[in-house]
């Protein structure tokens, strides 16, 4: 039999949950592995300081099997906002919903990370790593993170348009949920996405629920059963743990036990599936290590 597919994590929580901070994790993970096996990260938020700053806190050097490339979701400038803010002021709410900014394309950030994604450039050593679809699952890939993939997504079709009507979300979303899945489903990696949650009412029990934070509410749902791990990040005080039995949020997991206080650290899920791996080759005994090409 060939090689499991990798793993696909969707680590969300709160801001100051420590979800950027996890991915030092992996890289160390990863980093033991004979030969290491490369980590490659996309940020779309400020996300690399953190990383980094884990090394430096630590007295610690970056491990070389990381690579990253940062693409700047730019907001709009202070021109177009006063654009906006003069249409607002000066027409009806219905004619908002209809306006179309035509200049859009100039500050396409979600182009420019779908882009990145087809030609990897690490900017730690300015190689060309190739396409993410050509990666194998001795590749791990993470973005950091959805919040602005999403608000990118959302910003091609509305540009600088001071309101979005429901066919506007439609568009985002679709294109949104096409990417997701590419990455989930479409590609041999293993994949770490790192998102926020939003608060949203449970039409099911009709109370309040934390979900995904993406583009709207209609996709909430949508993303945790594309993971095979979705796990909820929590602090309490001076102390990060991983949550996988919280009843307010879509958790699941297939590499984790069920628990609400689980040691934040990647190489629980990794070992779990380099396991898993060996047991499904052909020949065991032959098998070469997770990191071995």
């Amino acid at each position: 039999m060939s090689a499991l597919r990798g793993v696909n994590v969707l680590l969300e929580g709160p801001s100051g949950t420590g979800k950027t901070y996890a991915i030092k994790s992996l890289v160390d993970w990863a980093a033991r592995q004979s030969p290491p096996m490369p980590v490659r990260v996309l940020f779309t938020e400020s996300g690399l300081e953190t990383l980094l700053g884990a090394y430096a806190d630590s007295d610690l050097p970056v491990p070389p099997n990381l690579a990253w490339h940062v693409v700047d979701v730019t907001p709009l400038g202070l021109d177009r906002l006063i654009d906006a803010a003069d249409k607002v002021g000066k027409m009806s709410y219905e004619a908002v919903t209809k306006l179309q900014d035509l200049t859009r394309s100039q500050n396409n950030a979600y182009h420019r990370i779908l882009q990145a994604c087809d030609r990897f450039v690490d900017q730690r050593t300015g190689k060309d790593l190739g396409s993410v679809a050509s990666w194998s699952s001795n590749t791990i890939f993470v973005i950091d993170g959805l919040t602005e993939l999403a608000n990118a997504a959302m910003k091609m079709v509305i540009g600088n348009k001071p309101t979005a009507a429901p066919p506007d979300y439609g568009v985002a979303q679709n294109n949104l949920m096409n990417f997701l899945r590419l990455l989930t489903n479409g590609i041999s990696t293993h994949f770490v996405l790192i998102a926020h949650v939003t608060r949203e009412k449970d039409e099911i029990s009709g109370g309040v629920k934390l979900m995904t934070k993406a583009v709207g509410a209609a996709i909430s749902g949508d993303i945790p059963p594309l993971f095979s791990d979705v796990i909820f990040t929590v602090r309490e005080g001076d102390k990060w743990y991983w949550d996988t039995a919280n009843t307010m949020v879509d958790v699941k997991t297939r590499n984790l036990p069920i628990s609400g206080r689980i040691p934040p650290d990647f190489a629980q899920i990794m070992d779990k599936w380099s396991k898993r791996n060996i047991a499904t080759t052909s020949n065991p005994a032959e098998t070469q290590p997770a990191g071995q090409q």
